[in-house]
């Protein structure tokens, strides 16, 4: 089945749940970059449940076309859709995924889908494949699409115990220095999470940083200075 007929039971759930009244305001709140049918994320999360509980997940094979198809509909609803894909196949995809999950970070790019590809896709795929994982974020690292490099900061934010701390100091390093609003407040969401298993090494980090921007200082022991 292809995408167009796989998606269309969701495509009429869709349009039946738009809202003129909120497609305004939800396109507003993203700087007017993407359109949307207006649906307000319950009824969006139960829609997109129904469908995928009456129909077959795709096969592993087709799941990178069926994400491309996904990410060329105006709607940021059928994004969404992708996202949730993505989290119910993370198991399913091969190594070979990681090239799909790089394309789709360099599409339609904002942040509400790019810290989901970030953590729950490429995190969960560098868990998988680790020896994919350097080449990669070295790659990113020095890319100017400032979306890889916010990637490549936030890939191990869930990692909890298991983040590999001289690596991330190492990512934090080559994004430093910029005024680049997006990533200097990923550079510190990802202190932040560190913190709440490490707080020491946060601490230093800050402290063995001056140069870190003010924004990424204040996030990144936020956690800190509330739990003190």
């Amino acid at each position: 089945m292809n995408p167009t007929e796989y998606f269309q039971p969701l495509r009429q759930a869709f349009e039946a749940l738009a809202n003129p009244d909120e497609q305004k305001s939800m396109k507003a709140y993203m700087k007017g970059q993407f359109d949307y049918y207006g649906i307000r994320a319950p009824e969006r999360r139960e829609a997109i449940k129904y469908f995928l509980k009456e129909a077959r997940l795709p096969l592993a094979d087709q799941l990178p076309d069926y994400l491309h198809y996904l990410w060329e509909q105006p709607e940021r609803e059928w994004q969404y859709m992708g996202i949730e894909l993505i989290q119910k196949m993370k198991k399913k995809w091969g190594p070979e995924f990681i090239l799909t999950l790089e394309e789709l970070v360099l599409q339609k790019s904002w942040w509400d889908t790019i810290d989901f590809l970030a953590t729950h896709g490429v995190g969960a795929h560098f868990q998988r494949f680790p020896e994919q994982m350097k080449d990669y974020v070295e790659k990113w690292c020095v890319q100017e699409n400032i979306w890889l490099r916010r990637t490549a900061i936030l890939y191990q934010l869930k990692y909890k115990q298991a983040t590999d701390l001289p690596w991330q100091q190492w990512i934090i390093e080559q994004n430093l220095g910029t005024k680049e609003f997006f990533l200097n407040k990923a550079i510190g969401w990802s202190l932040r999470e560190i913190s709440k298993t490490n707080a020491a090494w946060v601490e230093q980090f800050v402290e063995d940083h001056p140069e870190l921007a003010q924004l990424s200082k204040t996030e990144a022991l936020k956690w800190i200075k509330k739990n003190a």
